[in-house]
């Protein structure tokens, strides 16, 4: 089912959605961007149409909402403790693309089929329904989403697509019908991504003898010296899931405070130190073979469904040296290829 509507009467509807739901959605904010006088857009509360931004990728993925970059877990004091209460217990609604939409499926393996579910990320999920944003009909230029298998989704309940001054719904979910009574019925179907201009071909490695080669190949020590270990790809990231802990105390001389979780990243120094001072992988290039090889060998290795990575192109985006994840990810392809004749 398909409906077409003037923006005043979809901003009609996002108010009776908001009356039940929290709905978030990529938001630009002027002059908050990496440069002078430039923007960021990511992903934040909205109430109307006009703040939707359509037009562009977003610099940060909606994981955003569902695993705050910082947040309060419980408060202590005196030796007692108390998880934090849910202020906003409303359904959450997220416009988002269909890479991101996919992303969400990376973080459920981690935080809910990982041997443990996480309380505090589950019951945000819980909440979580999708909008489908229509893409541009090849994505952008770093997007390599259908070399990933993410360029199209069915978890969504309604798709949206801004053509002109109307707005096109198909809707999947009936439960939300009621919003669109008294609309203009279509056929609309949303459009997704078959092809982006950027291929990436994902390496075979089938063999625990080619992994243990891949470590040790030099391509790795390039990125000594042109890698910043910054975190800028690893924060923007849609399926990075990474956290660290630390505590607050309210004042120097009493234990009262808070614990917070906050968003942390393997390329940054600290992350894997250990007590004693060791530390699992002290290079660039050491950090960016543990996190190539995780997005498209390991995750799916363990969890047998799909890759970590999505193709969403953000760390290509973000990377202040312009280090291009696709890239090494097409180099490690042929390498594992001369590995693989090697053998014969």
């Amino acid at each position: 089912m398909g409906y077409k509507l003037k923006f005043e009467n979809f901003d009609k509807i996002l108010k009776e959605l908001s009356k039940e739901n929290k709905i978030y959605a990529p938001k630009r904010f002027p002059k908050q961007g990496r440069y002078s006088d430039t923007d960021v857009i990511r992903y934040d509360k909205i109430k109307e149409l006009k703040e939707i931004v359509f037009d562009e990728k977003s610099t940060y993925a909606a994981k955003e909402v569902y695993q705050p970059i910082t947040e309060t877990i419980l408060y202590f004091t005196d030796g007692d403790y108390k998880e934090k209460k849910v202020v906003d217990d409303r359904p959450i609604i997220i416009f988002a693309r269909a890479c991101d939409i996919h992303a969400i499926q990376r973080f459920d393996d981690i935080y809910l089929k990982n041997g443990f579910e996480d309380f505090y990320y589950k019951r945000l999920r819980d909440k979580v329904k999708f909008v489908l944003i229509e893409c541009p009909k090849d994505g952008w230029d770093t997007c390599f989403c259908a070399s990933m298998g993410t360029n199209k989704t069915d978890d969504y309940i309604f798709g949206v697509k801004v053509a002109g001054e109307d707005v096109c719904i198909e809707l999947k979910d009936e439960q939300f019908a009621k919003y669109f009574e008294g609309e203009e019925k279509i056929d609309f179907n949303v459009t997704f991504v078959e092809q982006n201009p950027r291929k990436v071909r994902i390496p075979d490695i089938q063999s625990t003898e080619i992994k243990n080669k891949i470590k040790t190949l030099d391509m790795w020590k390039e990125y000594d010296k042109r890698c910043l270990m910054c975190g800028s790809c690893t924060v923007a990231c849609s399926t990075c899931t990474c956290f660290t802990t630390y505590d607050v105390n309210y004042t120097p001389d009493t234990d009262a405070g808070e614990r917070r979780r906050i968003a942390a990243s393997c390329h940054v120094d600290g992350y894997s130190d250990m007590a004693g001072g060791h530390s699992f992988r002290k290079t660039a290039g050491e950090r960016m073979r543990f996190k190539v090889m995780h997005k498209i060998h390991d995750h799916k290795s363990r969890f047998k469904n799909h890759n970590m990575c999505v193709g969403c192109g953000r760390c290509d985006d973000r990377c202040p040296v312009f280090i291009s994840f696709s890239t090494t990810v097409n180099r490690l392809a042929d390498e594992v290829e001369k590995l693989k004749g090697e053998e014969e």
